[in-house]
């Protein structure tokens, strides 16, 4: 094992990993620091080590710390959901946005939010769970309409059931926020775009669970991910149980995808680019390429954040924005170079 450790972690690859944490780190600063109230490094500091103002403390660690944490979890959390899909579906384009995984959650918040209204109490530990609910009758009805007897699923199909479906509910989802008061529209608009709503330490509290639990076990299952990559028959003579792997596989991806959306809002592509930037900076091996997706991922959200929350003065444009602007081109980008 030793080994095997020493042959995936090469010096290239640690050195990616600790830019990737440096820049982080980076952007954690940076984020501190700006803002519609500037904090200066050294206040930051200040305030860390308990020295700064009432006012200081109250907008570190009340309104930005938590929509940092949320925003570094959201990131991680869709990439790496990402990077299973793309593992699981032999298929670069695959994406919980795409394939319809992430509508499946929305229309479940949104149903929610119809009985509840999101300004009434609503409870950030419940959402999560619903959107997993959402999120998976999603998966499995594009999973039926995917797989054809005897031949498994076609990453083809899939892509393109995942996508026929997405548009579906996305249009029910706009046809049920019809009857909603002013305000719960405002809400699911702002919130369908990415704007990171749920930016306080009890969000932090209902997200990071499903992280730091769904991550891990993704790490532990990457020996499958990568046979997965292989032809299915030399797969199964490998002893690889391909279906129940896939399952397996799909429930953690809509698990993580699901508990981002409910606390992150409707935040695309984050799930397809950062797959493809990890491989292009370390390969396909996925003990290495899982946790470096999901510092890509991270760091993609909360730059987009920061970004977003500083671009225009007194106005916060929705994280998921910026995002798009630059995931659109880059996916048109996979779509001309694809050859399937």
């Amino acid at each position: 094992m030793p080994k095997e450790i020493a042959v995936l972690f090469t010096r290239k690859r640690i050195i990616v990993l600790c830019t990737i944490f440096i820049l982080l780190i980076v952007a954690l600063v940076l984020s501190f620091n700006l803002g519609r109230y500037t904090l200066s490094p050294l206040e930051v500091i200040q305030t860390v080590i308990g020295n700064g103002t009432k006012r200081q403390a109250l907008v570190l660690f009340e309104f930005r710390l938590p929509r940092m944490i949320i925003a570094v979890l959201v990131g991680a959390g869709l990439a790496v959901s990402g990077a299973i899909l793309q593992g699981i579906s032999r298929n670069d384009l695959s994406d919980p946005g795409i394939l319809g995984i992430n509508s499946g959650a929305s229309l479940a918040i949104v149903m929610y939010i119809s009985f509840y209204p999101i300004k009434a109490g609503t409870s950030p530990y419940l959402l999560p769970f619903l959107a997993f609910v959402g999120a998976s009758i999603t998966a499995v009805f594009i999973y039926l309409l995917a797989y054809k007897k005897g031949k498994g699923i076609s990453p083809t199909r899939l892509i393109l059931v995942g996508i026929a479906t997405a548009m579906g509910i996305s249009a029910i989802t706009i046809l049920y926020t019809l009857k909603f008061r002013p305000e719960e529209f405002q809400f699911v608009v702002e919130w369908s775009a990415g704007s990171l709503w749920g930016a306080d330490w009890t969000f932090v509290g209902a997200l990071l669970p499903w992280i730091i639990i769904l991550i891990p076990i993704t790490l532990l299952k990457s020996h499958s991910l990568n046979l997965l990559q292989l032809h299915e028959t030399l797969a199964k003579n490998l002893g690889v149980s391909i279906e129940r792997e896939r399952l397996l596989l799909l429930s953690i991806a809509v698990g993580l995808a699901a508990s981002s959306v409910a606390i992150g809002g409707g935040i695309g592509f984050v799930g397809l680019v950062s797959p493809h930037l990890a491989r292009r900076l370390v390969g396909t091996k996925h003990q290495i390429l899982i946790p470096v997706t999901a510092g890509v991922g991270a760091l993609l959200v909360l730059t987009a954040d920061t970004i977003a929350r500083n671009l225009l003065p007194f106005t916060e444009i929705p994280a998921g924005v910026v995002i798009s602007l630059l995931g659109a081109p880059y996916f048109l980008y996979l779509l001309m170079k694809s050859k399937r």
